[in-house]
């Protein structure tokens, strides 16, 4: 089992930046792929980053790319997502998830470990 907690949501304008950190706890963090998905009011979940056990390979989703920077500390159990140049899309709720395989996914459902989000507002 791994708990998940995500913080360092909030409300900002756009253009501007934002870091989320997701803290784990339980197994050892370094055995799990990280991730983190978004969803707005009324649409679907949408990946947003991932990142391999090491931290060596990412992927992005193409609205992100250039823009967020998802990272990992190992020592200290957690993930972090650097948001820059924040647009009113990126609006939403924010999900932190882990996985035990080793390859990357953007498919959530191969994710089995889920936190409870942190918010993410942008004004225009």
């Amino acid at each position: 089992q791994v708990q998940l907690v995500e913080s360092g949501g909030g409300s900002v304008q756009a253009g501007g930046s934002l870091r989320l950190s997701c803290a784990a706890s339980g197994r050892t963090f370094s055995l799990y792929r990280m991730a983190w998905f978004r969803q707005a009011p009324g649409k679907e979940r949408e990946f947003v980053a991932c990142i391999s056990r090491g931290g060596v390979n990412t992927l992005y989703a193409d609205s992100v790319k250039g823009r967020f920077i998802i990272s990992r500390d190992n020592a200290k159990n957690t993930v972090y997502l650097q948001m820059n140049s924040l647009k009113p899309e990126d609006t939403a709720m924010y999900y932190c998830a882990a996985d035990s395989s080793i390859l990357l996914s953007r498919n959530g459902n191969e994710y089995n470990y889920w936190g409870q989000g942190t918010q993410v507002t942008v004004s225009s």
